[in-house]
């Protein structure tokens, strides 16, 4: 069994005017298919062959777990998108924000702040915690929280391939372009 490129869930001209479809095809179809080329070649004819790239991720190290946390990664990232996304997160998870932040505003900055605060590339990510809780977490090149005990909700990449055609160096502008794309129903989708 290989891991599979995952379709898009949406066309990539539709999350203009925040990512281009120039991004979103560069990004999806080089990067994120480079890095599942990259995991389909090292388990050829290993005992990580017939595994899903869950537990590749957590199970194993160094350039495997690089390419495979970089997919996975990447998987995660395009459903935590949506055309017409943003506005404020409702149900169970909008309860969860208020508690943990006060409001969804306070969230963005926080996790802008967090995300802003990285030098170099990696990740941003909304996590639940094993007690319930809330929290922004952001992990270096291939860092994953797959890999530790809090569930991801929702993730912003902050490589520069995921942002610098539209925005340049802007990482600021981008984040504000990613809380327009935000798709709150997914990210409640993986509250434990």
């Amino acid at each position: 069994m290989s891991v599979e490129l995952p379709a898009l869930p949406y066309l990539p001209g539709s999350l203009l005017p925040h990512l281009s479809a120039t991004t979103v095809e560069l990004h999806h179809g080089r990067h994120h298919r480079a890095y599942v080329d990259a995991v389909n070649a090292a388990i050829a004819g290993t005992e990580w062959e017939e595994a899903t790239l869950d537990d590749i991720v957590r199970q194993t190290q160094g350039a495997l777990f690089d390419a495979a946390a970089q997919a996975w990664n990447h998987g995660f990232y395009w459903q935590c998108l949506r055309p017409r996304g943003g506005g404020e997160p409702q149900g169970r998870l909008g309860e969860l924000v208020k508690r943990q932040f006060g409001d969804a505003q306070r969230l963005r900055e926080e996790f802008n702040r967090a995300a802003l605060g990285l030098f170099g590339s990696g990740w941003a990510w909304l996590v639940q915690h094993p007690g319930g809780q809330l929290g922004i977490q952001v992990t270096r090149n291939g860092g994953t929280p797959l890999t530790g005990d809090s569930t991801p909700l929702l993730c912003c990449d902050l490589w520069e391939h995921a942002y610098y055609t539209d925005y340049q160096n802007e990482r600021a502008r981008y984040l504000d372009g990613f809380w327009q794309l935000a798709n709150w129903e997914f990210a409640e989708s993986q509250l434990r």
